[in-house]
């Protein structure tokens, strides 16, 4: 009885422990001048040392449960993921007229733009668990091209994956100083993005060697990567679960590739 009443005890503690052993979040306070930011970081406390770490840039609805969820998600996939509050003071919104209010804003000035980024990436790279020397970005909408705008900086990150971004054409500076590799998950429905855009994209980016790829998903529209953005109703929007996976997927590899080593090339 006694040694029954024993294991059973051990059992609990195990799984008790077991349980803890999970994603840990926290919110960490930082600044960006006299305005207070509030990001979001996650990680799995049952992996042992430092990991290679993303910071997670929200769309433009500001740094909300999606943009957290992400990096939840990152974290349990062995990263440790910083959602960076691009906007301050923990702002966000589910009006669209406001949110572009938000990112227009933003968008307005480009140094000071890049600065939030900077900023709460210094906040990722600060964190004990994280490996400096590892660093990527990923963002959607508003955030791919904010993670963009970033790796233009000349930020000392080494790859910078995006969804449905906007695509802002960096310009030969900038292009040049660029030393992130690049992936672009992008629907191929996306009306938001004209054709004529993603020229200059690439063509920038070519001119001045960058290595990036882009992969283009069929009868996907914008925000393809956000489970509810059908309720919105905006026109040219939509979630497509397929897309959305195989995105995910995707990045997954390229991180694979660029923070862990390059993969084995398979035998023929």
């Amino acid at each position: 009885m006694l040694r029954s009443t024993l294991l059973a005890s051990f059992l609990a503690l195990t799984c008790a422990a077991s349980a803890s052993a999970t994603v840990q979040t926290k919110e960490i306070a930082y600044k960006h001048g006299n305005i207070d930011c509030k990001g979001f970081l996650a990680w799995d406390d049952a992996i042992e040392g430092k990991r290679p770490g993303v910071l997670v840039v929200h769309e433009w609805w500001g740094l909300n449960d999606y943009a957290r969820g992400r990096a939840k998600q990152l974290a349990a996939d062995g990263y440790i993921a910083f959602a960076a509050d691009i906007y301050g003071e923990g702002k966000h919104t589910d009006h669209p007229a406001e949110a572009r209010e938000f990112a227009t804003k933003i968008r307005s000035n480009v140094d000071d733009w890049v600065a939030r980024a900077k900023e709460a990436l210094e906040v990722l790279k600060a964190q004990p668990l994280c490996d400096a020397s590892k660093l990527a970005a990923i963002g959607y909408c508003f955030g791919g091209s904010t993670a963009l705008q970033l790796a233009y900086s000349g930020a000392d990150i080494k790859c910078v994956a995006t969804f449905h971004a906007a695509l802002p054409t960096p310009t030969e500076q900038q292009a040049k100083q660029t030393k992130a590799s690049i992936l672009i998950c992008h629907g191929a429905q996306d009306s938001f993005i004209p054709e004529e855009t993603i020229q200059k994209f690439r063509k920038a980016l070519d001119d001045a060697h960058v290595d990036w790829e882009m992969d283009y998903y069929a009868g996907t529209v914008h925000s393809f990567t956000v489970p509810g953005v059908d309720d919105k109703k905006i026109p040219g929007m939509a979630y497509n679960k397929k897309a959305d996976e195989r995105s995910w997927h995707r990045m997954h590899e390229f991180f694979n590739e660029h923070l862990k080593g390059p993969m084995p090339t398979p035998e023929l």
